[in-house]
């Protein structure tokens, strides 16, 4: 994995700011002055993929996939002039949005291709699922809090992607989504104590599950689990790097604010 290791390279000499439900972070982009013009999306976007290519992460499809989703439209409104900046971003609620770093490295990890389905657990405001369908054949995606499934759904739904391409549901995602497993990739993004059994079950033969665990506001390891194609095969488990996400919330987290 040696894109995720110069992942890690990058977050460790970098450092991560220690601040509250906010993912392994690199150094902050600068925040504009006041009275600035308003952002090149495009040129801004395109800033932040060389910032990623540079940092170790390889997989061109991957990157492109970043370039092409517009990650302003799924920040609110206060935060959007931070959008291309390498750090990750509060969406209310106690919730953020990954850094892209993050979401680069846990989806190069994954390995979504053109045919697979893929589950993903923790919508928050749609942006990791909306690079997952720039890559695979359809996302499903489970958010445990209403509000922010109700706003995840606009955001995808106004930046183009229907409900061909990225299925939602507002649920507890520890159960993930039996009536359509199995899933080729599963990625979760928020931090249970352990791994969820019902994800382990859902994967397909040769499935990817990418997914941070460990105790709640503390540092988590992201890893990667991969099932066997043999018919009686079961798990191999790797360490990525270690993270920091929100809490799991549901039967394998905690409780319901």
């Amino acid at each position: 994995m040696r894109s995720i290791a110069g992942a890690l390279v990058l977050l460790t000499a970098l450092g991560c700011p220690k601040r509250d439900n906010a993912e392994a972070s690199s150094s902050a982009d600068p925040p504009p002055e006041a009275g600035a013009p308003a952002f090149d999306r495009r040129a801004e976007r395109a800033v932040l993929i060389n910032r990623l290519r540079s940092a170790g992460i390889a997989d061109e499809r991957v990157l492109s996939a970043m370039q092409r989703v517009e990650r302003h439209a799924f920040v609110p409104e206060t935060e959007q002039r931070r959008a291309y900046a390498n750090e990750a971003l509060q969406i209310g609620h106690g919730q953020t949005i990954s850094q892209p770093m993050v979401v680069a490295a846990m989806t190069e990890a994954a390995r979504p291709g053109p045919g697979d389905k893929c589950l993903e657990v923790g919508t928050g405001s749609g942006y990791q699922a909306a690079v997952l369908a720039e890559l695979c054949d359809k996302v499903y995606s489970i958010e445990y809090l209403e509000p922010l499934a109700q706003w995840a759904e606009r955001n995808l739904r106004q930046a183009g992607y229907d409900a061909s391409r990225v299925m939602l549901r507002a649920g507890d995602g520890y159960h993930g989504w039996p009536d359509e497993a199995p899933f080729d990739v599963v990625l979760v993004t928020a931090a249970p104590d352990k791994v969820p059994k019902p994800l382990l079950d859902q994967m397909a033969p040769g499935g990817r599950l990418v997914i941070p665990v460990g105790p709640r506001h503390a540092a988590q390891q992201l890893e990667l689990w991969t099932r066997s194609r043999d018919v009686d095969g079961g798990f191999t488990r790797a360490t990525l790097m270690v993270v920091r996400f929100v809490p799991f919330l549901g039967d394998a987290g905690s409780p319901r604010p």
